[in-house]
């Protein structure tokens, strides 16, 4: 065995989504299992006991077995591995936050062999760097549509053209922001569909309430779905139909739906937020509107969706940006090369 990727959480979020779309490159290059939930296109998952017994057996020509975890739990259950259980192993952490972690992620990642931090910034908040390497997008799974048009239809939405918000439905990822510029921006664009793609946590029910409240006042009910959680081979398929991809969070750790958006040929306006200003080239993908002010994002949005020609140019570079500058393939290089230099001992 050389590598052991862990996933212990059950849902599929983000942090899982770049995961799998990692360990799907990776099972071609290294003796690996992913070990607790399963991820798409991966080899199925082991428990952790067997986990822990293949952890004792390294392949020839290997010190040792990587473990490469994302979350608190995996952190913990690697130390134990390494420093109670005595394996022989060694820990790699991918940190995405862009704030300082509270004090009980603090200490797992001060006991982590190595950390890959996803952004110049992420890195500044953690210890032990070895790399940073930006979550990559699988340019092959999120690709253009021969047929935008063709595409919305086949979606079964209504209207002809399709806006969309992807995240979970709260305050945090800016859900509000995007209802009130869709408020402005959908009576002056008929045939426009605005979708909210996003699973709804029990304590924010009330926040979701009133943003339909907020619709329905408005008169839009039927124009603004709120779509729930989507399938991520669902979600694949959409986000080339769509004609704009609006993210708008007050905080992100890094926003892969941007790059996946990107990658599908569709153009993006973004708050300030996590990595997504190294992500959209101003003008000539999409936008950055700093503070996700409602009235400005309308206002982009409108002229994006009213130019002529505007969706498939900006689409198109945000498209040749995502193969060039984030694609998975250079992630996997970049991880493939930490995991060398803890192989060969070099620090």
């Amino acid at each position: 065995m050389e590598l052991l990727i862990t996933n212990f959480n059950r849902n599929f979020t983000g942090v899982s989504a770049t995961a799998a779309a990692v360990a799907r490159r990776q099972r071609n290059r290294y003796a690996m299992q992913i070990v607790g939930k399963p991820l798409p296109g991966c080899p199925a998952p082991i428990g952790l006991g067997a986990a822990l017994r293949l952890a004792r057996r390294p392949n020839p020509g290997r010190p040792f077995v990587i473990w490469h975890v994302r979350r608190n739990v995996e952190m913990l259950s690697a130390i134990i591995a390494r420093d109670i259980l005595r394996l022989p192993v060694k820990i790699v952490f991918t940190s995405s936050a862009q704030r300082l972690h509270s004090a009980f992620p603090r200490w797992l990642i001060s006991r982590m062999d190595a950390v890959i931090a996803t952004s110049e910034k992420a890195a500044t908040f953690v210890p032990h760097v070895r790399a940073v390497a930006p979550h990559g997008v699988d340019t092959d799974q999120f690709r253009p549509a021969a047929d935008r048009v063709h595409a919305w239809a086949e979606t079964g939405f209504p209207g002809i053209c399709g806006i969309a918000a992807i995240g979970r439905v709260r305050p945090e990822k800016g859900t509000d922001r995007f209802v009130d510029a869709m408020v402005s921006v959908l009576p002056k664009l008929a045939g426009a569909t605005a979708l909210i793609i996003g699973r709804t946590m029990p304590e924010h029910a009330a926040f979701a309430a009133d943003l339909k409240k907020r619709v329905k006042e408005a008169g839009l009910d039927g124009r603004v779905v709120f779509t729930g959680e989507m399938p991520s081979d669902r979600l694949a398929a959409l986000l080339p139909a769509l004609s704009l991809h609006v993210a708008l969070p007050r905080y992100e750790g890094y926003g892969m739906t941007v790059l996946e958006a990107m990658a599908a040929d569709v153009p993006v306006i973004a708050s300030d937020a996590g990595n997504f200003r190294e992500f959209v080239a101003e003008n000539r993908s999409g936008h950055i509107v700093a503070d996700g002010e409602a009235a400005e994002v309308a206002k982009k949005a409108l002229e994006i969706l009213r130019t002529e020609g505007a969706v498939e140019r900006m689409g198109g570079v945000g498209r040749e940006r995502a193969e060039k500058l984030f694609s998975v393939e250079r992630e996997v290089e970049a991880i493939g090369a930490v995991y060398e230099e803890l192989w060969s001992g070099r620090t």
